[in-house]
C-alpha cells in the first residue's frame, strides 16, 4: 500500500516523469516544434536559445540542485541592492548637507533647508507607500516571522510591495539622523520577498522540487537580508534563528551560511570596487589597543554596563508598548494614521528636526553626524573627557568635534541619550517603511560610551590606586553597550556577534557576550515581550510565541473550544453525489472519512486527487460504487483531543510537516485543524489582548 505522502504526489511524480523523458527529447525536436508554430517570432533563434538554455540547465543540474544557484543569486542581488541603496542614501544625505552649508549666514534659510528636507521626504515616503502598497509599511519582521510559523501573507511578499518599500526606505534613509531610522528590518522583508520569486523561479526551472522549498528559501532569505546590511554572514544567521524562526531545522544551517556569506563577501567587495577600501574590511574601522584592551578587574564594569543597558531597556520597551497602545485608542491618531498619513510624518518629521537644528538643541546631539558617523565617533578609542579639559589636546577629526563643540562631550552624550529616548519612540509611529535596530544600536553605544568616559574620568582623577587605570578604553564600553541594549531591546543574542562583525574586535568577545547576557536577563525577566512581539501583538498578528508573551495563559485554551464549524466529511459507503457535494464544497487536500454519519467514528482519510478520480471513474463506467470500493482510506498519523491546547496543535502543524489535523473525541470525529483554520483562531485569540 502506498503512503499518503506517496500518494499525494503521485500525480506530480507521474508528471514530473514524463517532463523527465520529454526533455531527452526536447533538444532535438524544439526547433521542429517552434518552426511549426506560425504565430511565434524568431522562431529559429528561440529555439536555438532554448536548446542552450536546456544544456546548460542539464550542467548545472548535474553538480548540485538548483535551489543552491538560487541561494548564490539571493545573496549577490541582496548585496547589489544594499550598495546601491547605501550609494544613493549617501548622495541625498550630502545634498543636504551642502545646501545647508551654502545657506550659511542666513539662520532661517538654514532652518527651512534643515526642517523641510526630511519633512517632505518622509511625507512623501508615507503617501508612497499608503497609495500604491499599503503593507509596505513598518519593519516587516513581525509579517515575516508570522509566514515562517506557516502562515500564509501572499500580500507581503508581492512584486509591488517589493518596489514600494525599496522607494519608501531610500526617502526614510535619506531623512537622515533627524528621524533616525535605520534599514535593517525592511532590508530583511525585502531579501525575503527576493528569495520568494527565487524559489518561484527555481521551481519552473527544476518541477521535481522539495514542496517546502519556499519555506527553506524566505529562512535563508532571513539571514541574507542581515548579511547584506552589514557584511556580517554570521550574525545575520544567528539572528535568523533567534529573531525570524520558532523552530529552525538543521537542515536550514548550511544554505543560510552558505547564501549569507555570499551576499556579505558581495557586499565588502562592492565597497572595494567602489574606491572606500583596499581590501576588504569591518564596516566600522576602530583602532582598539590589541596588547591590553581592558584590565581583568573591568570585567565587573562591563557586567554592570549589562546591567544598566538592561534596566533602560525595559525602560524603552514599557514606553514603546504604552505609545503603541496609545496611537491605537486615541482617536487623533487614529483619524490621522487612517486618512492622512503622508500629513502625520511629515508632521512628525518637522517637529523633530526642528528640535535637532545644530544652532539650538541640536548642537548638544551632535545632529549633523550621519547614523555611521555617530557611531564611529562613539567606538573612538581615546577619552574624550581628558582631551576636552586640555585646550592644546585637539580631538581629532569633525566628527569627534560634534560631541564638543558646545561644552563637554559628556553634556552632549547626557543630552543625546535624554532627548533620544522619546524621539525615537515618536518616530517608531511614523507610517512608512523603516528600520528599528541600528537606532538602538546607536542608542546602546551612546549609554555604553557615557559610562565609559566616567570610568575613564574617575580613573584619570587618581582615585584609583595604581596608574594601571591610566589607559581605559571608552570605546570599548561602547562596543559593549550598543551589543547589550541592542540585544535586550530584541531579546537576542546575536547583537554580540554582530559587535564583534563590524569592528573586528575580537579581543572584546568575553565583556561583550557577559554584557548582552546580563541584560538579556533582566529583559526577558517577567516574561516581557521583546520590541518585535510588541509590534506583532500591536498589528494582531496571529503569531503564537508573541501572544505567549502576551498572555501566557492564552495559547493553553483548548481546541475544542476554538474549533470552527463542522467539517467537510464522507462516509467510507459514499456515493458519486455526496462525493460531488464534498469536492465542490471543501478546498482541503485531505477529506476525513468516519464509519457512518451517525456514529461519526473516523476512520481516516481519503485524498482530494483520488476523490476526483472516482468521480471520473463513475462517470466512465456509469456505474454507482462506493467510496470505499474505488478509493483508499489513509490513517490518520495524528489524531488530536479536543483537551489538546492551542499550543500544542500549532507545535505538531510546525514540527510535523502536517497539513491538515483532525480532533476527535473517543474516537469519534469533531473537527478538523488547517493552516488556515489555526490563522483564524490566533487571530480570534489576538482580538482579545
Amino acid at each position: 500500500m502506498r503512503s499518503p505522502e506517496e500518494a499525494a504526489g503521485s500525480e506530480t511524480v507521474g508528471e514530473d516523469d514524463d517532463w523527465e523523458q520529454g526533455n531527452q527529447s526536447d533538444t532535438s525536436c524544439n526547433r521542429i516544434v517552434l518552426l511549426a508554430d506560425p504565430w511565434k517570432p524568431c522562431r529559429r533563434s528561440r529555439a536555438t536559445v532554448k536548446a542552450w538554455l536546456l544544456k546548460l540547465r542539464c550542467c548545472l543540474g548535474t553538480v548540485c540542485g538548483m535551489e543552491w544557484y538560487g541561494f548564490v543569486a539571493l545573496g549577490i542581488s541582496m548585496a547589489i541592492l544594499s550598495f546601491l541603496m547605501d550609494l544613493i542614501v549617501a548622495k541625498l544625505l550630502r545634498a543636504h548637507q551642502r545646501l545647508y552649508m551654502k545657506l550659511e549666514g542666513n539662520s532661517l534659510l538654514q532652518f527651512f533647508c534643515w526642517t523641510l528636507y526630511p519633512a517632505c521626504l518622509c511625507a512623501v515616503a508615507s503617501s508612497f507607500s499608503d497609495n500604491i502598497c499599503p503593507f509596505s509599511t513598518g519593519s516587516g519582521i513581525p509579517e515575516v516571522r508570522t509566514m515562517l510559523a506557516g502562515i500564509e501573507m501572499p500580500h507581503y511578499l508581492s512584486l509591488t510591495n517589493m518596489f514600494t518599500k525599496f522607494l519608501g526606505l531610500i526617502c526614510t534613509l535619506a531623512a537622515g539622523s533627524t528621524v533616525f531610522l535605520g534599514k535593517v528590518g525592511p532590508f530583511v522583508h525585502l531579501s525575503t520577498m527576493v528569495g520568494a520569486y527565487l524559489s518561484n523561479l527555481c521551481t519552473l526551472i527544476q518541477p521535481n522540487k522539495k514542496e517546502n522549498a519556499a519555506g527553506e528559501m524566505l529562512v535563508v532569505a532571513a539571514a541574507v537580508g542581515v548579511a547584506s546590511c552589514f557584511g556580517a554572514p554570521i550574525s545575520g544567521v544567528l539572528f535568523s534563528v533567534e529573531v525570524m524562526c520558532s523552530h529552525f531545522a538543521l537542515k536550514h544551517y548550511c544554505p543560510c551560511f552558505f547564501s549569507a556569506t555570499c551576499g556579505g563577501l558581495m557586499f565588502r567587495l562592492f565597497s572595494v570596487w567602489s574606491g572606500d577600501g583596499e581590501t576588504p574590511q569591518a564596516l566600522f574601522k576602530t583602532n582598539f589597543p590589541s596588547a591590553l584592551p581592558f584590565y581583568p578587574l573591568e570585567i565587573l564594569l562591563f557586567a554592570f554596563l549589562g546591567l544598566l543597558c538592561g534596566a533602560v531597556s525595559c525602560c524603552y520597551l514599557l514606553c514603546h508598548r504604552w505609545i503603541l497602545r496609545f496611537i491605537k485608542t486615541n482617536p487623533i491618531f487614529i483619524r490621522m494614521l487612517t486618512t492622512e498619513k503622508g500629513l502625520y510624518s511629515g508632521m512628525v518629521a518637522l517637529f523633530l528636526a526642528s528640535l535637532t537644528f545644530p544652532p539650538s538643541a541640536g548642537q548638544y546631539m551632535a545632529s549633523k553626524l550621519t547614523m555611521k558617523q555617530l557611531l564611529t565617533s562613539l567606538l573612538d578609542s581615546r577619552q574624550w573627557s581628558s582631551r576636552s579639559h586640555n585646550a592644546s589636546v585637539q580631538l581629532g577629526p569633525e566628527p569627534l568635534l560634534e560631541w564638543s563643540s558646545p561644552g563637554s562631550p559628556v553634556l552632549s552624550l547626557a543630552v543625546f541619550l535624554l532627548m533620544k529616548m522619546w524621539m525615537l519612540l515618536l518616530a517608531c509611529t511614523l507610517p512608512l517603511p523603516a528600520g528599528y535596530f541600528m537606532p538602538v544600536f546607536v542608542y546602546g553605544a551612546a549609554l555604553g560610551r557615557l559610562f565609559g568616559e566616567g570610568v575613564a574620568y574617575v580613573a584619570s582623577t587618581g582615585l584609583t590606586s595604581g596608574q594601571q587605570w591610566a589607559s581605559v578604553n571608552p570605546g570599548g564600553y561602547a562596543l559593549a553597550g550598543a551589543a547589550a541594549f541592542s540585544g535586550a531591546v530584541t531579546h537576542t543574542l546575536s547583537p554580540a556577534l554582530l559587535a564583534l562583525e563590524l569592528t573586528g574586535q575580537f579581543s572584546h568577545a568575553a565583556p561583550i557576550l557577559l554584557a548582552t547576557l546580563l541584560a538579556n536577563a533582566l529583559a526577558r525577566s517577567g516574561h516581557r515581550p521583546s520590541f518585535y512581539d510588541a509590534l506583532s501583538i500591536s498589528k494582531r498578528l496571529p503569531h503564537l510565541p508573541s501572544l505567549v508573551k502576551a498572555c501566557p495563559r492564552l495559547p493553553s485554551t483548548p481546541v475544542g473550544q476554538v474549533l470552527g464549524g463542522k467539517s467537510v466529511q464522507l462516509q467510507k459507503a459514499a456515493g458519486r453525489a455526496e462525493v460531488q457535494h464534498a469536492v465542490n464544497t471543501s478546498s482541503d487536500t485531505q477529506i476525513p472519512v468516519v464509519d457512518s454519519h451517525d456514529s461519526q467514528v473516523i476512520l481516516g482519510f481519503v485524498l482530494r486527487s483520488e476523490l476526483l478520480m472516482f468521480l471520473r471513474r463513475c462517470t466512465a463506467e456509469t456505474l454507482e460504487k462506493h467510496l470505499d470500493e474505488v478509493c483508499c482510506i489513509y490513517p490518520t498519523s495524528v489524531l488530536l483531543s479536543p483537551h489538546n491546547t492551542v499550543q500544542e496543535a500549532h507545535g505538531i502543524l510546525s514540527l510535523v510537516g502536517v497539513q491538515t489535523l483532525f480532533v476527535a473525541d473517543k474516537g469519534r470525529l469533531v473537527g478538523i485543524i488547517t493552516w488556515p483554520e489555526m490563522k483564524r483562531i490566533l487571530e480570534d485569540l489576538a482580538k482579545e489582548i
